[in-house]
């Protein structure tokens, strides 16, 4: 026999609410399938199953208030289940074996979403109920703030249920769909179709709201009616009520906006050939961003420029030998990192960033390298740079990169940046003011080489020129430490050799 019991529920909260059993005695459970789930004052908490086999008792009912690792069940191993499964409920006896020779169904969980990302939004399902799936397959595409993640089938079968349509949010370990896998995958298709009748039926009993939704219904002033419940038989939960009540407000607020702000007028004709697309998730988040960065920091621009003769010299000499070696091509941006570490040495305001009233400065330089992809822009981070040689910068580079483009950047690889540059130049910019990647003081912008006439030893020569600007929060940046590090990136940009003297 396996002990159900209630898992940690976080710091300082000690007990919680029996929500919600997904599972009743006698059902046949597989190690790690949902059993109940809790809830307390905080979060909701699905409780898996510790072993595979009979759910052989129910300790805490629904609406139970139990502590933690407090016993909610016992799940008895395969060979024990016929016997006390047999005197639980003879009335049920005949019902259990149908159900046991149906298959079993796996549940399609969000998965975990990055460091500090608690939701996400359903953008595409690639399938729909009723569609035989493979075991990997992808499902579904989910989209935050800076990533898509795609999710995979758990299990080979039938998509029996989606829970959340494109455009709804979900929270991160919610359940997205079920699938039907075993032997009643066969027979799960052609009842995806007519199950919707019954679920509708359904919906009209009697059904137990969570208590602590009751609870919240009544301080939001809203009846039943007026949310919509996520929870096993359309059950309200304390979350659903959260979402009706900020729905409810949103309404509110949002009534007066048009008189406040109204679109200027559009013939019928124009309006006729516009097209309006809700903005992504990402788009949103770099709207808000750039925003914040100049509503927040005293942002200023210095510019200067550079001769690149030199790095296009050493690159066009050794950049055969580079990639016969390392087996990356070289680049110019490994170049401008390492600039950027030598000077950022010398003017350590710029790699630091404000806390409240204190200024962090930080030992070591993890480099933000700015990325356009089809989504938007990403900045993926390369740690520790200025520990890595040309070609190690390279390489990371173009991994990242490529990774960015598809869409496979976890959010752990866009955090933690203390310095970003921004190469504008490769879509032809001549000069920009880029701005400040929060909480960041310092960005570099790279813009494109083109051949000007300069005055070179009192001659005319025409020399490979690119426009260099660093956008810095004055606020800990001044003036002279921005030019100093702007001039200190120009020299060993201009003469390599000082990188190698680190002079």
């Amino acid at each position: 026999m396996t002990e159900v019991r209630v898992p940690t529920l976080g710091e300082s909260v000690t007990e919680a609410t029996v929500a919600t059993w997904f599972k009743k005695p006698g059902d046949r459970v597989e190690a790690d399938e949902m059993l109940c789930e809790l809830e307390t004052d905080k979060v909701t908490v699905e409780v898996p199953s510790p072993a595979a086999g009979v759910l052989a008792e129910i300790v805490a009912n629904e609406g139970d208030t139990v502590g933690v690792d407090a016993l909610l069940a016992n799940i008895s191993e395969s060979g024990e289940a016929a016997a006390p499964a047999a005197p639980a409920a003879k009335s049920e006896a005949p019902a259990a074996a149908p159900a046991s020779s149906g298959g079993s169904s796996v549940d399609v969980m969000v998965p975990t979403l990055g460091e500090s990302v608690t939701e996400a939004t359903v953008s595409t399902w690639f399938k729909k109920v009723g569609d035989t799936v493979a075991q990997d397959e992808m499902l579904c595409e989910l989209e935050t703030d800076k990533v898509s993640v795609e999710v995979p089938s758990p299990a080979a079968g039938v998509l029996s249920e989606i829970l959340f349509d494109e455009g709804s949010t979900v929270e991160a370990g919610g359940k997205l769909g079920v699938i039907a896998s075993g032997e009643g995958a066969a027979a799960a298709a052609p009842a995806a179709a007519p199950a919707a009748a019954p679920a509708a039926a359904s919906t009209g009993k009697d059904v137990e709201h969570a208590p602590s939704a009751k609870k919240a219904m009544a301080e939001a002033g809203l009846s039943a009616g007026q949310v919509q419940g996520s929870g096993r038989d359309s059950r309200i939960m304390k979350e659903d009520v959260a979402k009706a009540a900020a729905a409810a407000a949103a309404a509110t607020s949002a009534a007066p906006a048009p008189a406040a702000a109204p679109r200027g007028p559009v013939n019928a004709d124009d309006a006729s050939r516009e097209e309006r697309v809700k903005m992504t998730r990402l788009r949103q988040t770099i709207a808000r961003r750039l925003k914040d960065a100049q509503n927040t920091a005293a942002m200023l621009t210095t510019y200067n420029e550079v001769d690149m003769t030199e790095v296009m010299a050493i690159r066009n000499q050794y950049k055969d030998a580079f990639e016969k070696k390392h087996g990356v091509r070289m680049g110019f941006m490994s170049f401008f990192t390492k600039a950027c570490v030598h000077a950022l040495k010398e003017v350590p305001e710029v790699n630091a960033e404000i806390d409240g009233n204190e200024v962090v400065y930080k030992n070591y330089v993890h480099m933000g390298i700015a990325a356009g992809t089809p989504q938007g822009l990403v900045v993926p981070v390369l740690r520790d740079v200025d520990q890595k040689s040309f070609a190690e910068i390279e390489k990371e580079i173009g991994e990242k990169g490529r990774r960015a483009r598809d869409g496979k950047l976890s959010m752990a690889e866009m955090q933690g940046g203390s310095f970003t540059i921004s190469n504008g130049g490769v879509y032809g910019s001549l000069m920009s003011s880029p701005i400040l990647n929060p909480p960041q003081s310092g960005i570099l912008g790279m813009h494109k080489i083109q051949d000007r006439p300069m005055a070179i030893n009192g001659k005319v020569e025409i020399r490979p020129m690119m426009y260099l600007a660093l956008s810095y929060d004055h606020r800990i940046v001044d003036g002279k430490g921005a030019v100093t590090f702007l001039v200190r990136v120009k020299e060993a940009l201009e003469d390599p050799r000082r990188l190698l003297m680190d002079i």
